[in-house]
């Protein structure tokens, strides 16, 4: 006998479930379930990460899973192998061994008897990857996902590559992985923890330098990219996505191109659960997602194939920030598909401005500075990492400004630029960006977006400029949903340099433009909201004990003797003692990316990592560093990593790699 879905039942939390991969290698999971689940089956929700449950993602984790388990889910939080809690080896991102073990996982939840033989997986980033991978592998028991802030292309729109560019991220995140996955398991949960570690530190993979040997979109890419085959996802798919998030183009690509059930939702939140993230407004994620497992999972009539495909938040233009706490705007609602059937309208760039009509000739020579405004890459850590005023690097580009709006202009979808160019360079790169130009002269970015130029043929085989030769070019701005108001103007702002979001080309090129319009897709302004979520819940918060308070600063310097400029970040996560198990844990971090204006080649990134675990009399920590720069032909990586036990050095190794540049 079956309890009312809506009833809250009791549940338990199995901190340690042990999970044996058909190759013998156990897997950590945690689990949330109804303690009568032996009488009463429910069906099972899995998240499968590197991040480790028992601290990294254990605040979102008290929040989100035990509420699902009191509404009848099994949630199951599970360690990849290689991190946290679980045996075995970590050697890349979203490896077919990742994903062979999330379907076996899978299957083993089906066949145990607390489980009714449904499954669902869900997760953001990582997590929201590995959903939609597993998904295109069609296991027999997953009927649904929720994917949030993840990506159908890992090419073209992960943390990598962006139009061909390298991204500086593709160090920092690799930065970030070499030290999060440089961590012991909890000794309080294996007693051969030790073990594990030294072994884990031994194959520790440095994964910039696997990334930076795929520079066109080739075979590795492919795999794991849905967007080869977005016909191989059946499982019934909620897509969620912010605007504050570098993940924007998501969620509108899969409402259009799944064949199976899809809706899709974009708030204005950065790299956040919707329930807790911010800016808000946030929404009851754990509601809607309860709608989703409801119908696919259990099979009860919740509606939600009734809802609109598509529900985005237009933001309200406002003054530029380096950090918004709230976003004012409204909901939309689109019935059927996503932002491709809505009108577009089309601004000239001339040497007058945008729009009208009139030639163009702009000589474009960007200092190698430009792009310090240009805000993280993908903001997660709640620092101010939003793109700041954009008068600086206005300064720095060519800029074609239009008239005052005659009425407010909502822009709901991915604004494409069309040029024609030369460079005088065999290799270069341009960055446009769509902004918010306020009465005043403040500049808040919009959308933007980068192309190497080499890649306008495409990504798999780049090719060579002509010095002087004319091209014809397009180039897809990232999606976004924002009202500029009335008596306000567009700007459009192109450079040949965007630092430190990518890195430069070998040389400064010039480019010169002849030709070239703007289509921006627009949507009729509305007043009031087309659709209203319920407020935001959640479980009870971990209790915690804050040993030290996190902070986080970002400053950009300037060297009056070599001229360099400097952007210096530093985080300090905090130090906390988690009282539910006593494990104490904090980290810090550092990244400084320098570079000259006059030099491609002075291009330098540096990231540091401290991580810090405490149990008992037992104190372990990792201290990592990673560094890179260029010369015209190749790239230079160098990466440290020591390990201390009780400031004891157990463990150090050193990875200097050089690896040729093609047409970046």
């Amino acid at each position: 006998m079956s309890l009312p879905h809506y009833a809250l039942r009791e549940i338990e939390d199995i901190p340690d479930m042990g999970i044996t991969m058909p190759d013998g290698c156990r897997l950590s999971a945690r689990v949330w379930r109804p303690v009568d689940a032996l009488e009463n089956p429910v069906p099972a929700i899995l998240e499968h990460l590197p991040y480790r449950k028992r601290d990294g993602t254990s605040a979102r984790d008290a929040l989100t899973h035990p509420w699902f388990a009191k509404r009848g889910y099994a949630c199951i939080r599970v360690d990849m192998r290689g991190n946290g809690d679980s045996e075995g080896l970590m050697k890349d991102e979203y490896t077919q061994q990742e994903l062979d073990d999330a379907v076996a996982v899978i299957r083993w939840l089906a066949e145990q008897p607390w489980c009714s033989g449904s499954v669902g997986i869900m997760g953001i980033s990582w997590g929201g990857f590995n959903s939609l991978q597993v998904a295109a592998m069609q296991p027999e028991p997953l009927k649904a996902i929720i994917t949030l802030c993840s990506t159908a292309d890992r090419y073209a729109d992960d943390i990598h590559y962006k139009g061909g560019c390298l991204l500086n991220e593709n160090l920092g995140w690799g930065a970030t992985m070499w030290s999060y996955s440089s961590r012991a398991p909890d000794p309080d949960l294996r007693q051969n923890w030790r073990e594990l570690w030294l072994k884990r530190l031994e194959a520790e993979p440095f994964l910039p330098s696997v990334w930076l040997r795929h520079q066109t979109r080739d075979a590795y890419w492919q795999h794991g990219s849905v967007c080869e085959d977005f016909s191989a996802i059946h499982a019934a798919t909620l897509a969620v996505g912010g605007w504050g998030d570098a993940y924007k183009n998501t969620v509108p690509w899969l409402v259009e191109k799944l064949d199976a059930p899809v809706k899709g939702i974009v708030g204005p939140w950065v790299h956040k659960y919707p329930h807790f993230a911010i800016p808000e407004p946030r929404i009851g994620f754990l509601q809607e997602a309860l709608r989703w497992w409801d119908r696919w999972l259990k099979g009860l009539d919740t509606g939600v194939e009734d809802d609109p495909d598509y529900r985005a938040y237009v933001m309200d233009g406002v003054r530029p920030a380096r950090w918004y706490h709230e976003r004012p705007g409204r909901w939309i609602a689109e019935a059927q598909g996503a932002t491709s059937h809505l009108p577009t309208v089309t601004f000239p760039l001339t040497d007058a401005g945008l729009g009208g009509g009139g030639p163009l000739s702009a000589r474009i020579r960007t200092p190698q500075t430009c792009g310090m405004e240009c805000g993280e890459y993908c903001a997660i850590w709640l620092g101010p990492d939003m793109p700041g005023d954009q008068r600086g690097d206005d300064a720095l580009s060519a800029c074609f400004d239009g008239a005052p709006l005659e009425a407010d202009m909502d822009i709901v979808g991915a604004p494409k630029i069309r040029l024609r160019l030369s460079a005088d360079k065999p290799q270069a790169q341009i960055a446009v960006r769509l902004n918010h130009l306020h009465p005043d002269g403040a500049s808040t970015r919009i959308t933007y977006g980068v192309l190497n130029l080499t890649h306008r043929n495409g990504h798999a085989k780049p090719e060579a400029l002509n010095p002087g030769e004319v091209y014809d070019i397009e180039l897809d701005l990232d999606h976004i949903a924002y009202r500029v108001p009335k008596g306000h103007r567009l700007r459009v702002a192109v450079s040949s340099a965007y630092w430190p979001l990518i890195w430069p080309s070998p040389e400064t090129a010039e480019l010169h433009l002849t030709d070239g319009d703007i289509i921006v897709p627009t949507r009729m302004p509305g007043h009031s909201d087309e659709w209203s979520f319920a407020p935001p819940d959640a479980e009870t918060p971990r209790p915690v004990t804050t040993l030290r308070e996190a902070q986080n600063t970002r400053r950009v310097e300037t060297d009056m003797n070599t001229g360099e400029t400097y952007l210096i970040i530093e985080d300090d996560f905090g130090k906390l003692r988690d009282e539910t198990h006593g494990l104490i844990t904090g980290s810090t971090a550092f990244e400084r990316w320098s570079i000259h204006p006059d030099d491609p080649l002075s291009a330098r990134g540096e990231c540091r990592w401290t991580q810090e675990q405490q149990r008992g009399a037992s104190q372990l920590r990792t201290e990592t560093n990673c560094e890179m720069w260029s010369d015209a032909t190749q790239f230079f990586l160098r990466a440290t990593i020591n390990a201390y036990e009780n400031e004891v050095l157990v463990f150090s190794n050193t990875i200097e790699d050089t690896i040729p540049r093609n047409q970046i």
